[in-house]
């Protein structure tokens, strides 16, 4: 019994990481709906983190009743005039209605504030997450454009003593660096040896020093849930032999991880002056590449530069570019990853359901706090991305209702929403069920 005590701890994290991921990102999704449909004129009842029986609720000065519900998976707002928290208003309710109090409901309200508060939503999930990512860069800042300077050195089992911090990078055997992206480009043509001939400028002074190679077999980060992870690397590791074989450079092990197809792997893994051993296998994930995403035997981990990079802290607007341009390209890689798995380019295997969430939430918190909340903004950019398809009963779908409403100029008859809405929920179960058995049956 004593020793299902670990097993049982891990779970409870793994739950409460997920709840906490889940209420952040459900509770901004609601108060997009929420605080624009106040705008444009629509008053709201209820607004619930949580479904079933009332924990605890407060009303404030707009007559809106804040609450807390037991069951901490979602959240709803409750417009004035709806039957219920999906939006339905109930015929006889609202024709008993003054003109004036019609116009306060979400079925009374103009088209266009009817669009915005629908859209609304997503739209919030997707400024929570190109927020998180900015307030990253400024925290963490961005390389120096030019020139690369040398900032603290990472342990390794060689110290480079004669590579110091402060140091502004020339050359590369020989090969010209003047920013980061030259130093990563330079990777590929190297001689694949571990210590190389640096040109640097010290103090002003030219003068040939000795230095890692650029990109070493070294964890520079885990992927939560991956094979990497559940192995126990760790952010700093290594990697000095697979197989026994002696690896120089990150794209060796990327090479033999791709070819394993599965099988067990050895690594021996140098860990502040130890030597640690791993086994574990390869798992098959898709992968972006110029054609798009393509599926390959993964470790789960990504590579690091053997020191850290001088930087600089950006400007607001600079940082929210960067964070545009984040959200965007998960925007991007998931679209294509959903073609990919429909047209069968990936395996299915890639879609999880709630419990791969969650122990993927509870991976990322287990990382520190920075990857969790960083985990949080892509999963926002999932499920506002996710309530933009153009299913009936997801906002996507009321999107498409409203615009047929524009065009046609009446909305879709009751008995056509009856029937669309039945076939998204139909669709949205399979899916969730398809999910589900993801989560049990992949690896």
């Amino acid at each position: 019994m004593l020793d299902l005590i670990p097993s049982f701890g891990n779970t409870l994290y793994t739950i409460g990481a997920f709840v906490i991921a889940l209420s952040i990102i459900v509770a901004v999704h609601e108060y997009g709906h929420y605080i624009v449909g106040r705008w444009c004129g629509i008053k709201a009842d209820v607004f619930s983190l949580g479904f079933g029986p009332v924990l605890w609720s407060r009303p404030d000065r707009h007559g809106t009743v804040w609450q807390i519900a037991a069951l901490p998976f979602g959240g709803y707002v409750k417009f004035h005039g709806d039957a219920d928290a999906s939006s339905v208003a109930t015929d006889a309710d609202f024709e008993s209605m003054e003109p004036e109090a019609q116009r306060h409901t979400m079925h009374g309200a103009p088209l266009w504030a009817r669009a915005a508060t629908v859209a609304a939503g997503p739209v919030f999930n997707f400024i929570l997450s190109i927020v998180v990512f900015a307030a990253f860069t400024l925290v963490f800042g961005v390389p120096r454009d030019t020139p690369v300077v040398v900032g603290e050195l990472m342990p390794m089992p060689e110290r480079y003593a004669h590579l110091q911090t402060g140091d502004e990078l020339v050359s590369v055997e020989g090969i010209e660096i003047s920013k980061l992206a030259d130093l990563m480009r330079a990777s590929d043509d190297l001689p694949q040896e571990p210590t190389l001939t640096y040109e640097v400028r010290r103090e002003g002074v030219k003068m040939t020093v000795p230095g890692p190679f650029p990109a070493p077999p070294m964890v520079g980060s885990v992927a939560p849930g991956s094979a990497a992870a559940d192995a126990g690397l760790q952010v700093g590791d290594v990697i000095q032999a697979i197989d026994d074989a002696p690896l120089t450079t990150f794209s060796q092990l990327q090479k033999i991880a791709i070819s394993s197809e599965g099988r067990e792997l050895k690594l021996s893994v140098w860990r502040g002056g130890e030597i640690v051993e791993f086994r574990f296998r390869t798992r098959l994930g898709p992968v972006p590449t110029e054609a798009g995403l393509e599926d390959r035997w993964l470790i789960g981990m990504g590579g690091d530069i053997p020191f850290d990079v001088a930087t600089r802290t950006p400007g607001i607007f600079e940082a929210m570019g960067y964070g545009v341009d984040r959200t965007y390209y998960i925007v991007q890689t998931s679209l294509n990853a959903v073609y990919r798995m429909a047209t069968g380019w990936i395996d299915s295997c890639s879609l999880r359901g709630p419990i791969g969430i969650a122990q993927t939430s509870g991976a990322a918190a287990s990382q520190g706090l920075d990857a969790f909340i960083g985990f949080i903004a892509v999963l926002s950019t999932a499920v506002g991305l996710l309530n933009l398809f153009p299913i009936p009963v997801l906002d996507g779908g009321h999107l498409v209702f409203h615009a047929y409403e524009a065009v046609s100029g009446k909305p879709p008859s009751d008995r056509a929403l009856r029937i669309l809405m039945s076939i998204g929920l139909a669709l949205i179960a399979t899916l969730m069920a398809f999910a589900l058995t993801n989560d049990f049956l992949c690896p």
